[in-house]
């Protein structure tokens, strides 16, 4: 989970997450699409494959050309984790409301 809100943090990663939503691309549209040197965005891909949000897998006939995709486990994972958090909130909000209720009605009393 660490090293995926890691990778999650930086907002030029989370603009590549947002274009493989769309499908596998090439590094090289990626970094079109960013506005960035394919050097700089190697860099960006090596952290979220290490973080494993992306998978990097030969494209076609051409040997070097490697197609990123996006692995569903860390999303997964990060997903079920906010449940619980979420959940979490919502008992404690549920809790402070009953309690405002109760007080409500010791003072109408």
């Amino acid at each position: 989970m660490d090293a995926t809100l890691a990778a999650l943090a930086d907002p030029t990663r989370r603009k590549v997450i947002d274009l493989l939503r769309d499908g596998p691309r090439p590094a090289g549209e990626l970094a079109q699409a960013v506005q960035m040197s394919a050097p700089a965005l190697s860099r960006h891909l090596r952290v979220l494959r290490a973080g494993g949000l992306v998978r990097a897998e030969a494209g076609g006939d051409d040997a070097r050309l490697r197609l990123y995709s996006l692995r569903q486990e860390p999303f997964t994972a990060l997903q079920a984790w906010l449940d619980q958090v979420q959940a979490f909130w919502a008992e404690q909000l549920g809790s402070f409301k009953d309690h405002v209720e109760a007080a409500r009605e010791g003072d109408a009393r």
